[in-house]
């Protein structure tokens, strides 16, 4: 034992004290031999392993051909990616039909060739779904370990695959075709999250809630106008997803290392054959640039920041001090020592991973920055930063949506407490505009107003005509119609606002954009 070991080592400055000495290496000793009788045995045994395994040849890498000895298990286990990049196994297939059907076309490899090939890539793809398929770090990543298992299961055919390719090329074809699949997944989760949103808004018609500016009351605002904006935040979530989809969707395959090939290839056949615009036009760019990433996570990026802030607001809205929502027991947690608490856990966590995404973006942009042209081993890294990205992204949209359909607002709460604030305060001043007097003068007379109401200790509904004529004259008996925060939130008309007709425009159109009856 090593702490043994240590304390009859000489230069041990701790010694035990004699009798407790003996005593702990005699129970060790004791201990040793009863609980591992044979531990000569299994020793001998491992160490017969190691032997064996030592003796035991590697596999010769496809690439090896100038080498002379393999490299040692530290670089293997350093720069194998095969653990997380075998995800996208079924992208590296489908390349792979795609490049050996062009390679037949074009007298690269016989027809028999090409139906052996994809033949073999349809067995290897339903032994990875089966969980059949024997995934070895030695072969390096998901290329190699298919490659070398069609070259296992249909022999010398297999070695023409790779013709007019090379991992660098193979490798960002494989990225595009996920990523192109992975924003399909995330539009199709923002839309969930947006028709929960709406449907949330259309069972909540006509609740005024306080609007909120630097955390302050500001001004009375409808519920359905502050859900609705979370809504149009995330369209554009979406929409910078689709824009970045169609930049993306270009194809690198038949650029090869970088320099592309002096073999009669097709790589308008491959591009349409992979469901791709068109083939990308500078072979050294194809391989290099990692700008396709970074855009996406940059949207992902913003997507979490705005469902952070969604996050946020309906924490502070279940506390006690609001008390303005309470999450069904569906979408809550309690305490481990606290037995009262019941805790918005799933949009602390949103509002929490989205520190992951935003990371994830860092560590690629880091990643790429003044590395030179064409393709460098770094680029390997650039893999689990965008496979976090979705999947998170994916979660945070996910709990979301369910959060939004098992919350309550609570009307009497939020009723009592909307008087606070003096949310009608720029209404008043929008009424003396009205009535002729300069903006910045209104705003001082409200402002009054506002002051008188302070040391009343009432609302400026419940000021008298007297009372604010002493301010100013100008006010007449039809003010009353502009105090309140009802009568507030009618008078709000301009494109967009918080007015009722307004909102219920907005309504309208997400209804119908959305799809929803």
């Amino acid at each position: 034992m090593v702490f043994s070991s240590a304390l009859s080592s000489s230069s041990s400055s701790f010694t035990l004290p004699s009798p407790l000495r003996t005593h702990y290496l005699s129970t060790t000793l004791t201990t040793r031999s009863s609980t591992f009788p044979n531990h000569k045995f299994i020793k001998t045994r491992m160490q017969a392993q190691t032997t064996n395994n030592a003796a035991k040849p590697k596999e010769a890498k496809l690439w090896g051909g100038r080498f002379e000895e393999g490299v040692t298990d530290a670089v293997e286990r350093f720069t194998e990616s095969v653990s997380y990049d075998k995800q996208l196994y079924k992208h590296d297939i489908r390349g792979s039909i795609a490049h050996a059907s062009m390679l037949a076309k074009q007298g690269l490899i016989s027809v028999s060739d090409r139906d052996s090939i994809i033949e073999g890539l349809g067995e290897i793809e339903k032994r990875i779904e089966s969980g059949e398929f024997n995934w070895r770090a030695d072969r390096e990543d998901v290329h190699m370990n298919i490659e070398a298992a069609l070259t296992d299961l249909i022999g010398e055919p297999a070695k023409k695959l790779h013709t007019s390719r090379s991992r660098n090329d193979q490798v960002v074809t494989d990225l595009r075709l996920w990523c192109r699949d992975a924003i399909d997944k995330i539009l199709a989760s923002i839309k969930q999250l947006q028709v929960s949103l709406l449907k949330l808004a259309l069972n909540n018609q006509g609740l005024i809630v306080p609007g909120y500016t630097h955390l302050q009351r500001a001004q009375p605002v409808l519920l359905q106008h502050l859900l609705l904006a979370y809504v149009e935040e995330i369209e554009r979530d979406a929409g910078r997803l689709i824009d970045c989809r169609a930049r993306m969707n270009f194809c690198p395959l038949g650029a090869c290392a970088l320099a592309g090939t002096g073999l009669p290839i097709d790589r308008f056949m491959t591009s349409d054959a992979l469901g791709f615009t068109a083939p990308m036009r500078n072979s050294i760019d194809a391989v290099s640039d990692r700008d396709f990433l970074l855009e996406f996570l940059s949207a992902n990026a913003i997507t979490a920041v705005h469902l952070s802030r969604l996050g946020e607001e309906w924490v502070l809205w279940a506390s006690e001090e609001f008390g303005f929502i309470t999450p069904s027991d569906s979408v809550s947690t309690g305490s481990s020592i606290m037995p009262q608490k019941k805790n918005p856990d799933p949009m602390e966590l949103v509002r929490g991973k989205s520190a992951r995404v935003i990371g994830g973006l860092v560590t690629l942009l880091t990643l790429c920055k003044g590395l030179p042209h064409a393709y460098n081993r770094d680029l390997q890294e650039d893999k689990e930063p965008v496979f976090d990205s979705v999947r998170t992204i994916l979660g945070m949209l996910e709990v979301s949506s369910e959060f939004a359909m098992n919350i309550t607002f609570n009307r009497e709460r939020i009723q009592k407490a909307l008087p606070a604030g003096y949310l009608d305060a720029t209404t008043l001043a929008d009424y003396l505009v009205k009535k002729g007097v300069p903006f910045r003068t209104s705003h001082d007379i409200a402002g009054k107003s506002v002051a008188l109401c302070t040391s009343k200790n009432c609302q400026l509904l419940d000021l008298s005509l007297d009372e604010l004529r002493s301010i100013n004259p100008v006010f007449d008996k039809d003010v009353y119609e502009f105090l309140g925060v009802e009568n507030a939130i009618q008078k709000f008309i301009s494109y967009g606002s918080t007015g009722s007709a307004c909102v219920a425009d907005q309504l309208d159109y997400w209804m119908k954009k959305l799809e929803i009856k």
